[in-house]
């Protein structure tokens, strides 16, 4: 399955799909997003998990 947001910033909203849909027996194979907000580390709580941004913002 793919998690699809428009936003990555902390990562919680992401984490909490990802960990749903791997309780109820399905594999996230990749997170997309159009906007990360790299300062805020939410990349750091999909580790395992091929993340892709379309933009990038460092501030």
């Amino acid at each position: 399955m793919l998690v699809a947001d428009d936003l990555l910033a902390t990562g919680g909203t992401a984490k909490a799909v990802v960990d749903l849909i791997e309780r109820l027996g399905g594999e996230v194979v990749a997170c997309a997003f159009v906007i990360e907000l790299t300062f805020l580390g939410g990349r750091d709580k999909l580790a395992g998990h091929r993340v892709a941004s379309l933009l990038q913002y460092d501030s």
